[in-house]
């Protein structure tokens, strides 16, 4: 991979700008370790555990532990995790069904509009007799923020409050885990039994601990905030994909819910058949990869996360806007790149698949996605289809040109990834 130059020099520049935070990556890393390798231990994670299962997979003993590990690595009291679940917008509809009332209900989303394919999801849950709204969510941190869905939330009288963690295809922040757990007791604080949940994708171990579970301790590196300080609650419930962070990149499918042991049967029931809910779903494949996948995850996360800060430098340094700034931490490992016009915005993403370990040789063009309002474009060699920490880039094709690149397995081929795709944007 010969490389120009200037992209060298700025390359240098941008790895060096970056350690600060790097090092800061390394503590979160490590922190998420030990606790994942504590629940390992607690839940006596053997060789028996991997085994496959059949038919009704009743007493999957490999499947039930894999429940309690996330648990007990989250902090929280129960989990979900099943390869039955197809994505990340499979388990946050799941999660809604299975939590709002049987009949209708009512649900407001703190975060303004959901991505894309979620929200055809809302519709249908609409036509089902659900009655939404949501907040507007400003791009930028508003400090009173948690006071105004104090008043919505008493205004509304939600039986769900949601919350997206990440940006999704939007230009905004996304929220720390501080964030959601102050926004959590103002709607707790404003309407109490609300059931908070929160689409977690994307953010599993960016920081030191989770959104749904206890408050981490030991933990002295930074926590990044951009709320006012204020009373604190774990929210109820959170759901995610394990093609995205928890899976550490072996995961070959599934996604999770976590949270309340009451609120993850009900989900579980929705998965499944009522009765029935998690006794019964088999694995033929087995599950080391599931465990094997949770336990990189932290490492991986770590790896991504580093990737991502250096590319906010490279960029900045080459002349794009891009959030967050490469000196700033991180709640999710998305890093977003305003192009402005289309044409830097589709040779970058040719540059991301032309690094990548698989088809590196496709070219990448802009199609209509299903779920998606407008063409999209997305570079995506990965060695699990879809999968979100691999190194991915993608857009949708409309005014203002943001594109949405997150991931990276190891930090050194997502530099050199990035560093081809700067360079062709360039030329």
């Amino acid at each position: 991979m010969p490389f120009s130059e200037k992209i060298q020099t700025l390359s240098r520049l941008a790895e060096e700008k970056a350690a600060p935070l790097f090092a800061a990556v390394g503590k979160i890393a490590a922190y998420n370790t030990e606790r994942v390798l504590d629940a390992f231990a607690r839940c006596r994670v053997g060789l028996a555990h991997f085994s496959p299962s059949t038919g009704y997979g009743y007493d999957d003993l490999g499947r039930d532990a894999l429940d309690r590990v996330y648990a007990e690595a989250f902090g929280c009291e129960d989990a979900l995790v099943r390869p039955q679940i197809i994505n990340g917008t499979h388990a946050i509809l799941l999660m809604l069904r299975g939590i709002l009332p049987k009949k209708g209900g009512r649900m407001l989303s703190l975060t303004g509009a959901p991505y894309d394919t979620l929200s055809e999801a809302i519709a249908a849950l609409k036509e089902e007799g659900l009655i939404y709204d949501e907040i507007p969510f400003g791009g930028t941190p508003d400090p009173a923020f948690p006071e105004i869905a104090f008043r919505r939330v008493r205004e509304f009288d939600p039986d769900v409050v949601y919350i997206q963690r990440s940006k999704g295809y939007g230009d905004r922040i996304t929220l720390s885990v501080k964030d959601i757990r102050l926004l959590s007791a103002a709607a707790k604080a404003a309407k109490p039994g609300v059931i908070v949940a929160v689409d977690n994708c994307y953010g599993e171990f960016t920081e030191a601990g989770e959104p749904f579970g206890s408050f981490p301790e030991g933990f002295d590196g930074p926590r990044p905030s951009h709320f006012h300080d204020g009373e604190e609650a774990p929210c109820d419930v959170a759901a995610g994909s394990l093609i995205k962070n928890p899976g550490g990149g072996l995961a070959p499918c599934g996604g999770y819910a976590a949270g309340k042991k009451e609120l993850v049967e009900r989900i579980a029931s929705a998965l499944t058949v009522p009765g029935i809910g998690r006794e019964a779903g088999a694995n033929p494949a087995g599950w080391r990869l599931y465990y094997q996948g949770f336990f990189l995850a932290p490492h991986v996360v770590g790896e991504a996360l580093k990737t991502m800060i250096f590319a906010a430098n490279l960029l900045t340094l080459a002349g794009f806007e891009t959030s967050p700034a490469g000196d700033e931490m991180r709640s999710d490992i998305i890093e977003t790149v305003r192009f402005g016009k289309p044409e830097p915005l589709i040779a970058f993403c040719r540059g991301i698949q032309a690094a990548s370990p698989v088809d590196s040789f496709a070219l990448c063009e802009p199609w209509a996605m299903p779920g998606y309002a407008d063409p999209v474009i997305m570079a995506a060699g990965a060695f699990v289809q879809g999968s979100s920490i691999e190194l991915s880039a993608d857009a949708p094709l409309r005014e203002p040109y943001l594109l949405y690149m997150q991931g990276g397995l190891t930090y050194e081929s997502g530099k050199l990834a990035v560093m081809r795709a700067v360079e062709k944007a360039l030329s």
